[in-house]
């Protein structure tokens, strides 16, 4: 299925609720500032552009601003004031543990999924369609084709069997994203998720075209430890360098202008991670191991957790780059706040995990602090206390950026073979459950899993189209060392 591209209206509307909350933050004025965001955006002379009527619009504009607090919106009440959404989170001293939110009132309560006859149909003579189909659905009268909705298992081979293409699948877009079933609609038809079944890849966020699905936003606990003084350290992910015009030194700038008192790459942690990477797999080829999967993808460490627990003895033992940064930073400043600036929502499951990170922000929500501070990155000077990593370490968030950076270090001799699954969907998660059950990988023996197509730099939370930034990651790694030479 198509991702929507990183810029696009639900993303625009998620960062003017953002910024507004910002600007009102650093004001002191949050909670009158909060209260105004569904006027302020729909005013009374506006027209309805995207639903029945303003005063809908308004409501989930304010649903938005909820969940940007931080605060679940399942379960809140229409007549409770923003004020009092506002004081929870300014007073709360822990998050939420979902990170993910349905906005029921923005959500469409699409049709279920089904296949049905178009009228392209034509009737031909040699029914393919109904010799198709192993479960008696289809049957035709007076020239057409219909589908029996209640013996039909949407399993699709009718479709692929017409000749004129008539046969067509109504999907619903955040079911027909999701990887592991762990999204359904509700009693009204609205969609619920699972978070039992969870993987929080981010793939129903990014797929539904209503912005129904909304991250719970940790910006608001941020900007507090921010004012009382705190050094609030970032820890941005290595495909930070593809989101925003500007070069490294200067995105660095623009981040401390945003209030953040230091800034270490987690390239860096990256560069720990590919050296032990080599040595465990190196080990674990001597010891008589099949392959060993890598991967720094927080998603996909959810999905062994969850749905795949066979293959956890196959999985890297080796922890993920904000792991070993955010161990660095509180062993140089133990009294430091550390946030790490995300691409995508599985962080913010990690991070949940790891006593040494305290917050997630993810570049929407920094391209949002950015606008509401009038920063311009491409306008910053360069910082020149930037440490820099290897281009290796630069790489990670692209797809082949982890097993790449394993097989450049790899010793002499090595019979190391990369391979990537590119994206997690239903038939990537066959074809790993397949590895297991042969205890072979006829493509390699180092596979590297990615949540999101095109690595890192696909994540839901990206403000660059994949490709350019892909483009821009990749040029600036160059003006980087190489981790094996070292030069």
């Amino acid at each position: 299925m198509a991702i929507l591209p990183a810029s696009n209206e639900t993303k625009k509307l998620k960062k003017t609720v953002l910024s507004k909350i910002v600007k009102a933050f650093k004001e002191n004025n949050l909670a009158e500032g909060v209260r105004k965001i569904p006027y302020e955006m729909i005013p009374d002379d506006a027209s309805s552009e995207y639903r029945c009527c303003i005063y809908k619009e308004r409501e989930i504009i304010k649903d938005r601003s909820i969940a940007s607090l931080g605060i679940a919106v399942e379960g809140t009440k229409d007549d409770t004031a923003i004020s009092e959404y506002v004081e929870k989170a300014m007073n709360r001293t822990e998050l939420e543990p979902d990170v993910m939110t349905v906005l029921d009132i923005a959500c469409h309560g699409c049709v279920p999924c089904r296949y049905y006859v178009t009228d392209l149909c034509q009737g031909c003579v040699a029914r393919p369609c109904t010799h198709t189909c192993k479960f008696g659905a289809i049957s035709v009268f007076n020239g057409h084709s219909h589908i029996n909705q209640e013996k039909c298992k949407n399993c699709g081979m009718c479709a692929q069997a017409c000749p004129y293409q008539a046969i067509a699948k109504i999907i619903v877009p955040c079911e027909n994203a999701c990887p592991v079933g762990a999204i359904h609609k509700g009693e009204n038809g609205h969609a619920i998720i699972d978070y039992d079944r969870c993987i929080a890849c981010g793939k129903c966020l990014n797929s539904c075209p209503f912005g129904a699905i909304h991250e719970k936003s940790q910006i608001i606990d941020i900007l507090k430890a921010m004012r009382a003084g705190k050094k609030v350290i970032a820890m941005p992910a290595p495909s930070i360098m593809g989101q925003f015009a500007c070069t490294p030194a200067q995105l660095h700038t623009a981040i401390k202008k945003a209030g953040f008192s230091l800034v270490y790459e987690v390239a860096i942690g990256a560069d720990i991670t590919t050296g032990k990477e080599a040595k465990e797999f190196e080990e674990r080829m001597e010891a008589g191991d099949a392959f060993m999967t890598t991967s720094c993808c927080a998603g996909w460490n959810q999905l062994i957790a969850k749905h795949i627990p066979e293959i956890k003895p196959y999985e890297s033992d080796t922890q993920t780059p904000a792991y070993y940064t955010a161990e660095i930073v509180k062993k140089e400043h133990p009294d430091s706040v550390t946030v790490f600036i995300s691409p995508c929502v599985a962080k913010r499951k990690e991070v949940m995990d790891n006593p040494n990170i305290d917050f997630v922000l993810n570049y929407e929500e920094l391209d949002a602090i950015f606008d509401a501070l009038e920063i311009k990155p491409s306008e910053c000077e360069d910082d020149k206390d930037i440490i820099k990593a290897s281009k290796q370490g630069m790489n990670f968030g692209i797809t082949e950026g982890v097993s790449k950076a394993v097989a450049s270090i790899a010793p002499e001799g090595s019979e190391i073979k990369p391979y990537v699954i590119n994206g997690i969907n239903a038939q990537s998660i066959k074809e790993l459950r397949s590895y297991v059950k042969n205890n072979k990988c006829e493509n390699g023996n180092l596979i590297e899993v990615m949540c999101c197509e095109g690595g890192c730099v696909g994540g839901n939370a990206c403000v660059n189209e994949c490709k350019k930034a892909t483009r821009q990651c990749t040029k600036y790694s160059e003006e980087s060392f190489d981790l094996k030479t070292k030069e």
